[in-house]
């Protein structure tokens, strides 16, 4: 039964893989492949997904195709999420990703960016910010996640990061789970909202599902609460622009303990909490986002001058 599950599950990733192949370029950063999309002229915003989805999902709020229009604009698959690699060779801490994505970034003869992060890549964005490899000149964080606190998802999915274990969880348990709690999963993303259709097209299920990138959220959930604490000693440190947005109503992210609480430890953050909103709110708010970080484009722009 075991064997016959795994079987499955590698060959439903293949053909996820045949069906969705890259939509984008690929740069290779001290041995590890990553897929990105990079399109527009103008300064340069990096956009950096959260958890279970990819780099599609600004492509499916909408927010990508608002920022090209006067932004050149790099929207990464995080490391072991869509079509970018996640080697066993390293601890894939938000830390460690935000070290090798701004290596990506010089490689590609980039040095400065505004950081846009959703969800965990909140943490990710951070990280950048707090040791940067490029001039970073502002911060946009949406639905974040920023200090520790009790998760029982990530109870839930801890046991699926664990080396060995987690290989025989992801080719047998959590095929299966995975396909059960997908759709409840995206509903609670989007509640109070309901899930648009923009991300069925450009989230496929199956690409999602797939053992890899199973590992990838595993791991991420299991990392999240210790960066939170490590990053969030260092918050008061930050001296650049930063715009936070937030649901009021997140089913994931208490806004109120984590977004507020963070604004209150930046001073010079601006924080826009948004009634009847939750986790997802980049697609009902893609245009005031935006606006946000064409702001902290002005105030840089000022102040080279």
């Amino acid at each position: 039964m075991s064997l016959g599950v795994a079987a499955w599950a590698a060959l439903n990733a293949r053909k996820a893989e045949r069906e969705h192949p890259p939509i984008g370029q690929f740069i290779e950063v001290d041995g590890v492949r990553l897929h990105y999309i990079d399109e527009g002229e103008g300064p340069l915003v990096v956009l950096l997904h959260g958890n279970l989805v990819m780099m599609q999902d600004y492509v499916a709020s909408g927010l990508f195709d608002r920022l090209a229009t006067r932004h050149r604009v790099i929207a990464f698959d995080r490391p072991g999420f869509g079509y970018s690699e996640r080697p066993r060779d390293r601890a894939w801490t938000p830390q460690a990703q935000a070290e090798i994505l701004q290596k990506a970034l010089r490689l590609m003869g980039l040095t400065r960016a505004v950081v846009v992060g959703q969800s965990l890549g909140c943490l990710v964005a951070l990280a950048m910010a707090l040791e940067p490899r490029i001039e970073i000149d502002g911060l946009t964080l949406i639905s974040g996640y920023f200090y520790p606190s009790a998760r029982f998802d990530v109870l839930m999915t801890a046991p699926a990061a664990v080396p060995v274990i987690g290989d025989v969880m992801r080719y047998t348990v959590s095929p299966i789970g995975g396909r059960l709690m997908f759709r409840p999963n995206v509903r609670a993303m989007f509640a109070p909202q309901s899930v648009p259709d923009a991300f069925d097209a450009h989230i496929p299920r199956e690409m999602v599902l797939r053992p890899s990138q199973m590992r990838a959220i595993s791991e991420d959930a299991a990392f999240m609460v210790p960066a939170a604490h490590q990053l969030s000693q260092r918050y008061g440190e930050l001296r650049i622009p930063v715009r936070i947005f937030a649901g009021e109503d997140d089913a994931i992210v208490d806004a109120r303990t984590q977004s507020g609480r963070l604004s209150g430890d930046i001073g010079q953050s601006v924080l826009s909490l948004v009634p009847h909103r939750g986790h997802m709110i980049h697609y009902d708010d893609a245009g005031r986002i935006a606006d946000a970080i064409d702001a902290i484009d002005a105030i840089d722009a000022i102040a080279i001058e």
